[in-house]
């Protein structure tokens, strides 16, 4: 599949009953589950086919589930891409994936990066805000001039997350002419100068943790641009915790840059085929698209 880009999905991508079946029809599955449950010290494969819901959706259990999947799709899947690219926590699946990082030192690395994120800011006092179909010159304008607001996801060319203080936020949406803005139900305000305490925790694991060099490049979400060493990937994930999610700038260096029109997506749902699409349509890109349904599709190529 060396015509592929492999990308790896982030958080919002949870979903009680995920990897049950990976769990019960593969060895690879329930051997991955269960050393999951023994580094972590708790059952995270009770919370992933049972729930409850409010207990996934936790960041501390979100991560380290949505990386699990991933990790156990791509083994058995045994295909190496031209290139990937993950969102946000994403990022560490196709890092594994690409052999930087193992998948023991990756479960509990984002397992705290989750806590961290949590404890960083108290629930109520941030927020985050999907601004659709605004300018994004006009967004970054009225960012810059509202202390405590951030652009956090560029997910598209007319798609974008906001994310800081509740109040600023709020201020920040009311000023940008949009044609839909919605508030997210999420528990922090992910990629902001907020989560400042816990990038600084977690750079003192990711300096304690082991990176190899890459088997074949990832595009990371803070600069858009291609990782092959492991001290970039080290260095990218330090920086990623505050800084924004450039997808739609990785989208348009694989699709223009690097001629990517093929792309299957590894993990539980279909967020980021959905944004493949819509950024395709602006280099009159019609691309293939597998999601992990396709999975036995996926294996015959």
């Amino acid at each position: 599949m060396k015509d592929y880009a492999f990308l790896f999905p982030g958080q919002g991508s949870q979903a009680v009953g995920m990897g049950k079946d990976l769990f019960e029809r593969t060895d690879f599955g329930k051997k991955t589950f269960k050393m999951a449950d023994e580094i972590l010290g708790y059952s995270l494969s009770k919370i992933c086919f049972q729930g409850p819901v409010e207990e996934l959706q936790l960041t501390g259990n979100t991560q380290p589930a949505l990386l699990t999947v991933s990790y156990i799709l791509y083994h058995l899947l045994d295909k190496e891409p031209a290139v990937a690219a993950g969102h946000s926590l994403g990022e560490y699946s196709a890092l594994v994936a690409a052999g930087s990082l193992k998948y023991e030192d990756a479960v509990l690395l984002v397992h705290k990066r989750g806590k961290y994120m949590q404890e960083a800011v108290p629930v109520g006092k941030g927020a985050m805000a999907a601004i659709m179909g605004a300018d994004i010159e006009e967004i970054k304008a009225v960012i810059a001039k509202i202390d405590g607001a951030d652009i956090a996801n560029r997910n598209g060319s007319t798609q974008v997350v906001i994310s800081g203080e509740k109040s600023a936020v709020e201020d920040a949406a009311a000023k940008i002419t949009a044609k839909k803005t919605k508030f997210l139900p999420v528990s922090a305000p992910f990629h902001s100068q907020l989560m400042r305490p816990a990038q600084e925790k977690l750079a003192v694991d990711l300096d304690n943790t082991g990176f190899a060099d890459l088997k074949y490049p990832v595009v990371n979400n803070i600069a858009a641009a291609e990782m092959t060493t492991g001290a970039e990937a080290r260095e990218a994930l330090k920086k990623q915790v505050t800084g924004s999610v450039l997808w739609h700038d990785t989208m348009v260096k694989l699709l223009k840059e690097k001629k990517i029109s093929k792309f299957a997506e590894i993990g539980t749902g279909k967020v980021l085929s959905g944004l493949a699409k819509r950024a395709a349509k602006e280099f009159d890109v019609v691309p293939e698209i597998l999601t992990i349904r396709d999975f036995e599709a996926l294996k015959k190529l």
